[in-house]
This record gives C-alpha cells, sequence and structure tokens, in this order.
C-alpha cells in the first residue's frame, strides 16, 4: 500500500471510482480543476499498481476540511478508508491543522462508521444540505493537535 499525492495521470482511476461510489460522482475536469488549487490537497492510495482509493481536503487556517473520500469496490473492507484518513490527518497536523472537518450523507452509514472509528465526533445536522436529494448532512470533527 503506497499513499501519496494525486497526479493528473491518476484521474482516470479517480473517476472510475467517484462513478462507483458517489450518487452525484465528480468530473474529471473537476477533479483536475481541484488539483490546481493551491488551497487543496488531494491523496490517492494505491495498491496491486492500481489507484484503489483517494481523498481530499481543503486547508484553511489550523483546519483541514475533509471534501471527500472513497475506496474502489475490489478494495472495499481491508482497511483502506481508515489508513488513508490517518493518513491524511497527519500530513495536515504536519501543515498546522489542528482540526478536521466534514459533512456525510445522513444516509451513508458505512462512511459515517469509518470517521466515528478515526475519532471523528457528530456535532451538527445541515438540513438540506445535498443539492441532489436534500438529504440531511451529519457534521463531524476531530482534534488533530
Amino acid at each position: 500500500m503506497i499513499f501519496r499525492p494525486m497526479l493528473e495521470v491518476d484521474l482516470e482511476q479517480v473517476v472510475e471510482i467517484e462513478k462507483a461510489s458517489m450518487p452525484s460522482p465528480w468530473s474529471k475536469e473537476l477533479f483536475d480543476e481541484e488539483l490546481k488549487r493551491e488551497a487543496a490537497h488531494y491523496f490517492v492510495i494505491e495498491e496491486e499498481g492500481q489507484v484503489a482509493g483517494y481523498m481530499g481536503y481543503w486547508e484553511a487556517p489550523q483546519e483541514a476540511h475533509i471534501i471527500n473520500l472513497a475506496i474502489g469496490p475490489r478494495f472495499r473492507n481491508r482497511g483502506f478508508g481508515r489508513q488513508m484518513v490517518e493518513a491524511c490527518v497527519d500530513f495536515a497536523r504536519k501543515r498546522g491543522a489542528e482540526l478536521a472537518t466534514l459533512e456525510v450523507r445522513e444516509s451513508n452509514e458505512d462512511a459515517r462508521r469509518l470517521y466515528e472509528k478515526c475519532e471523528f465526533k457528530f456535532v451538527a445536522i445541515r438540513k438540506k444540505y445535498y443539492s441532489d436529494n436534500q438529504e440531511d448532512a451529519v457534521v463531524m470533527i476531530r482534534e488533530i493537535l
């Protein structure tokens, strides 16, 4: 397993994972734009020479706001999600973040369990947060001092 920064060459595989994982998947162009954003940090986890998953966060003063995380279907249930969260949080900590935040769909129980295992705590509900279906978002926070 290799954790490394996402590269433009990874985008085809990242988009395939995105399509298999998200109800409203991002396009290759959107990921490409994100890679060019100064405050955005995106990573992949590589296994068997393939991108097994990806994760990204936006950097704000003392905060890492997690934007997305997905593991490809054939790589799920092998601990990659947890490894990716921990590696990303460690990277953010080294860059000065003291807090990690995120929103997750209320119905996404697998993701919520993962974040809870990674010491994220429930703090709020954002009503009708997701524009595709008006689903509520669960807001979670983790101190990473």
